[in-house]
């Protein structure tokens, strides 16, 4: 039995050109190989933008690029006959597919529509003015193209809460629409930042509308039909009112034909916030750890100022590590990204080997981190900015080191604040594992795998050291990480079966 890992194969930034369902299909074998067992793919419909959208603005739900709409038939990342060819290599080789999907709005509307709104204070949502204006907004989507096939439901002003533009008058800003659903207000149980968070951008789905709630679950039931799929990723709930999420997940997994992995970005690095999710969502969905991914950035930007020994403290993976989804990075974080937090190079190695070879959580991998990267934006000083995302040059092994050695029961040596360590006992099938590692200068931890393994030699099996260790007749040893960097120690197999 495989231990659980997944792959965001994408990244904001990954190029034009129909290119990342072809390279999802040629590196499937290797992936399945080194052990990667699930893959997150990018949102795979027609966004607003057509070929260039990332897919995070939909326009429509059922056009995984086939239809001539938005100016392209096929998405950002290839048409809908590369996409099916690459789910169904993921699943030859065993690799379940996640899909990426954006419930909370619907961008590039095909039509006007007349409509009456109220003006909205962006800074207290709650704050709506009494005086209702009269409006044009594009809130209509006919999807001519597509012309009814899959689905003929027609989006109009009933089915949105709130939008971001209006024209005669023409303003920008956040405007309540007036419609039958849910009076003058916002949804409930949604974020409360600046007073409450139902709304992100675009025409913003009011789920209160009971035909628009029917008909994202018919979408739930076609895609998992014609894509077939093993999961979700659900974009922005903490802008979405978690009574639905609720609802919609458990329509997944009653209709299912196995049991769906889900996960949901509700982006927060308050714990408290996060377990209260939860307990709204009654438990049917893991989370991605905000905090612990806040934790790994701060850790690599104070380098030996940051105690080790507090990382795991108010994260999600101490917490309720069962539904804890772990991440270094992720599209959202990557620089001149809207929540950019990146984790330095130097630490990188780190984070990986305490998310991969621990036993809580269900780690990721993100693509920039396995591939490498590089590309160009604005920045925060509206100056155009070069970045490169080297590959973790360590990456390759820590997964395979994941599958090989991190098994059995964890013990935990987190007694310094620059050095810290934990063992992994190992099972009867399976051998486990010392992991090492220090933001300061050299480590060194005494550890006592135990005296099952008295005279076995061991070696680090990321190189960073060169010399083995022999336990002594008690099981014991001083295990050793390079400064700033980290070690997996096992037993060196090869010495064993050499007698040596």
């Amino acid at each position: 039995m495989h231990n659980p890992t997944l792959l965001q194969f994408f990244h904001w930034y990954y190029p034009d050109g129909g290119r990342l369902w072809p390279e999802v299909t040629e590196r499937a074998a290797w992936l399945a190989e080194i052990g990667i067992t699930s893959v997150w793919l990018p949102p795979c419909y027609k966004g607003e933008s057509g070929s260039y959208s990332v897919g995070y603005n939909p326009y429509d739900l059922f056009d995984l690029g086939e239809f001539a709409q938005k100016g392209a038939r096929a998405t950002k990342y290839g048409d809908k006959a590369q996409l099916l060819r690459a789910a169904e290599t993921l699943r030859r080789y065993r690799i379940n597919v996640i899909l990426d999907v954006v419930l909370n709005h619907k961008m590039g509307a095909d039509e006007k529509e007349r409509i009456g709104v109220r003006r909205v204070n962006a800074d207290n949502r709650n704050q709506i003015d009494e005086e209702i204006i009269s409006a044009e907004a594009w809130t209509r989507f006919t999807f001519p193209a597509r012309a009814g096939k899959y689905s003929r439901f027609i989006w109009d002003y009933h089915c949105f809460s709130g939008v971001d533009r209006i024209e005669n008058p023409d303003e920008s800003g956040i405007f309540k629409i007036e419609n039958d659903y849910g009076g003058a207000g916002w949804n409930d149980q949604v974020n409360d930042e600046l007073g409450n968070f139902d709304y992100l951008m675009g025409a913003n789905i009011d789920f209160r509308n009971r035909a628009v709630s029917e008909e994202l679950k018919y979408w739930a039931r076609w895609i998992m039909a014609e894509l077939p799929c093993t999961g979700f990723r659900l974009d922005a709930v903490k802008h979405i009112p978690a009574w639905f999420c609720k609802q919609w997940i458990e329509h997944v997994q009653a209709t299912a034909q196995q049991p769906m992995f889900i996960v949901a970005e509700y982006w927060s690095h308050d714990v408290e916030t996060l377990l209260h999710y939860l307990d709204r969502l009654a438990g049917s969905a893991l989370l991605f750890d905000a905090p612990l991914q806040m934790k790994f950035h701060q850790a690599s930007q104070l380098g030996a100022d940051y105690d080790l020994r507090t990382l795991f403290s108010e994260t999600l993976t101490a917490r309720a590590p069962a539904h804890a989804v772990t991440l270094v990075a992720n599209h959202d974080t990557q620089p001149l990204q809207s929540l950019e937090a990146p984790v330095d190079n130097w630490f990188k190695p780190l984070a990986y080997a305490l998310i991969l070879l621990r036993a809580q959580g269900i780690p990721t991998i993100f693509y920039p981190d396995l591939f490498g990267a590089s590309y160009r934006d604005e920045g925060g000083d509206d100056e155009h900015d070069t970045i490169e995302m080297p590959a973790v040059e360590e990456l390759e092994a820590l997964i395979r080191a994941r599958q090989r050695y991190a098994h059995g029961l964890q013990t935990d040596y987190f007694d310094s604040a620059n050095c810290i360590a934990f063992s992994r006992s190992g099972t009867a099938e399976h051998p486990g594992c010392v992991v090492v590692l220090s933001n300061g200068g050299d480590g060194e931890k005494p550890i006592a795998p135990g005296e099952a393994f008295a005279g076995t030699c061991w070696h680090d099996y990321l190189g960073h050291r060169q010399e083995s260790i022999t336990l002594d007749e008690r099981g014991r040893a001083r295990f050793r990480c390079n400064a700033g960097s980290v070690s997996v120690w096992v037993i060196d197999t090869r010495r064993e079966s050499a007698g040596g």
